[in-house]
């Protein structure tokens, strides 16, 4: 179900909806949740995308000040999802620190939040192009990606047709026009053979799904948009988006 934006094909009402909703992505049923991660039930596996650990002290070093809170408040709402969803596996799907020394600048008290997040569960970093190396004492499982079942794990989306692909990468955005006002929301985009998943991090931005970076990626008939909003998932056919 696309909701009602592709129901009525006309005006989008963004009436309440619930806090996520499931998709079928290359047979296998994931739920996509409002804070923009993705729970696989059947394998007990919470799927986040883009963390960018430590942009703010990144960006503080060459450039203007950043409040240092964006590792903090995007652990927070990790810590969040995690407890309600109780994960046996975690996959991070690369740029979980936005550079190859953000770990070293990681406050000692979101270390520990980490470390307990990680504790007790299978913990997967996927590689991505700013951290091609996680860093090894955290711990956990570095790859550049992985296959379960009929998912490919992996950063950055490929060309071509890539059925079961989960990539992040790409921080895609849907944008509505409603009531001659423009909403500008993350997303999960998918077509039912792949899925991008928005970013998770307190400081990331977003890329239009109607951005040239994204075509030849889905098929237009099949696309849509699992907008963000709060505590709720908004599902709308590609049809409504604009640029």
């Amino acid at each position: 179900m696309y909701g009602a934006a592709a129901e009525t094909g006309g005006t989008i009402p963004l009436e309440e909806r619930e806090p996520q909703t499931d998709i079928i992505v290359h047979g296998e049923r994931l739920t996509c949740d409002w804070a923009g991660c993705v729970y696989w039930r059947e394998e007990e596996t919470l799927i986040v995308s883009d963390l960018h650990l430590e942009k703010g002290s990144s960006i503080a070093r060459s450039g203007p000040f950043l409040p240092p809170y964006d590792t903090a408040a995007t652990l927070a709402r990790l810590a969040q999802r995690i407890a309600h969803w109780q994960p046996g596996r975690v996959i991070s799907l690369g740029d979980s620190f936005h550079d190859p020394f953000a770990c070293e600048r990681l406050h000692p008290r979101d270390g520990e939040t980490l470390a307990g997040l990680m504790k007790g569960r299978e913990w997967i970093w996927i590689t991505g192009n700013h951290d091609p190396a996680p860093p090894a004492e955290l711990g956990g499982t570095g790859a550049v990606e992985m296959l379960i079942g009929n998912l490919t794990f992996r950063h950055q989306p490929q060309r071509g047709s890539t059925p079961g692909e989960v990539a992040g990468h790409l921080h895609p955005v849907g944008k509505i026009s409603r009531r001659s006002k423009n909403v500008r929301r993350p997303c999960f985009a998918t077509d039912g053979r792949r899925l991008i998943l928005p970013s998770f991090g307190a400081y990331t931005g977003g890329l239009n799904l109607r951005d040239a970076a994204f075509d030849g990626l889905f098929a237009e008939d099949r696309l849509s948009a699992v907008l963000l909003g709060r505590g709720r998932v908004f599902h709308i056919a590609a049809r409504n988006l604009v640029r």
